[in-house]
This record gives C-alpha cells, structure tokens and sequence, in this order.
C-alpha cells in the first residue's frame, strides 16, 4: 500500500540531522516507495532555501540529492489558494497541498509542529504517520 503525505520542512531537517529517528525513518519510507511525497513548487524552493541555511551544515550535493529524489519519487499537486489563518504563514502552502490531494484520496501531512495546523486526523507526527503505517502493514 501507498501513502500519499506532504513532508513538513521540519520533517525534512530533523531526518537529515539524525536519520535513526521517526523523521529519519518517514525519509526512508519515502525513499522505499511506501510514501508519495506531495509537492508543488513552493514546497520545493522552501526546501532548498531552508536546508541550504548554514546552521545545519548540509553540503549542495546533499541538498541537490534529497530535494531531487523527492521529487523524482512525489507528485505535483496544482493547489488552490485557501482562506485559512495558520500561525506561519509559510506553512499554508503544506495544508493547501494535503487538502487539494484529499480531494482525491486520503493524504497525509506529515509535520514536527502539529500545533501549527488544524486538528485534523490526516495532520500527523513523523511518529503517528509511521504508526499508520505499521498499523496497516500488519493489520
């Protein structure tokens, strides 16, 4: 089975700084083919700019490596604006894109700051979407 998720940038860093987490492993899921990313081009520029920043130490090939293998692996969704009020402004682009992919089937968003969204049940942690995850691989 596959599951459709948009990936919080927060995901996305905290996979790459410690890759033996539930960060790391919603990455490696994505890597697998277990997970689609979903994407849109606002969602790709914000990776790049944020993993580019010099704190986290990552090197052009690591980011040029990761944000290319999303996007060879995940789909584009075309999303419509919405008139929703988040905390951060930046992050509406994520729930934009989770909700127009629901409209076709059951999507996630996978994202470190849940409290940062709607209380929703497709708004899940790295950790719950793995819990999803093992729940129906077993179940």
């Amino acid at each position: 089975m596959k599951y459709y998720a948009v990936i919080d940038t927060n995901v996305l860093v905290s996979a790459l700084l410690k890759w033996s987490s539930p960060p790391g492993n919603v990455l490696e899921l994505t890597y697998r083919g277990m997970i689609v990313p979903l994407l849109d081009k606002r969602i790709v520029r914000e990776y790049k700019e944020v993993l580019a920043r010099p704190k986290f130490h990552f090197t052009q090939n690591i980011i040029e490596d990761t944000v290319g293998e999303l996007e060879r692996l995940g789909i584009c969704v075309d999303a419509k604006e919405m008139d929703i009020e988040l905390p951060d402004l930046k992050d509406r682009v994520f729930y934009e894109v989770v909700m127009e992919e629901r409209k076709l089937e059951d999507a996630y968003l996978v994202t470190g700051n849940i409290k940062h969204f709607p209380a929703k049940p497709f708004v899940v942690t790295p950790r719950q979407m793995i819990d999803i995850i093992a729940g129906n691989v077993e179940g």
